[in-house]
């Protein structure tokens, strides 16, 4: 009896292990994305916080590198304000588990008492790990009117 369980259970058990993981979808990307902003909007910072990748890096308009926990903290920060935000123009390039994204962002409000009215392009990278959709490496440039390359 127990050679015939045996039997029955370890095809049952091979195909269980051998279940092929789903794909990044474009529908899981930007629900990812609307998921980010609404946590921005909202000063949501655990929303904000459950949709980046610990490895999480933010690069600058001025070059630098922004940290994961600095963007969570300046989310949720009293010294950052949004009077409104859009983002469009979402164009998802799919790669396994892994999309580049490129967005149009637009926001108003007030950083560390300076106001701010912006218009950038910006670039995301989204992997899905473990069936877990996150945001991995973001960075925005200003839109400007008068192309400098392209």
């Amino acid at each position: 009896m127990n050679k015939l369980l045996l039997i029955l259970l370890l095809p049952t058990l091979g195909f269980v292990s051998c279940k092929k993981k789903k794909l990044l979808t474009e529908q899981e990307v930007i629900s990812v994305i609307n998921r980010f902003d609404d946590g921005w909007q909202s000063k949501n910072l655990k929303e904000v916080d459950s949709v980046l990748a610990p490895a999480y890096i933010y690069f600058t308009q001025s070059g630098g590198v922004f940290s994961r926990e600095g963007v969570v903290q300046t989310a949720g920060s009293p010294e950052y304000t949004l009077e409104k935000m859009q983002r469009s123009a979402i164009k998802v390039q799919l790669y396994d588990n892994t999309a580049i994204v490129s967005t149009r962002w637009q926001g108003k409000g007030v950083y560390r008492g300076r106001p701010f009215d912006e218009d950038q392009c910006c670039s995301m990278v989204i992997v899905k790990k473990n069936d877990r959709v996150e945001i991995l490496s973001e960075h925005c440039t200003p839109i400007k009117s008068a192309a400098i390359f392209h």
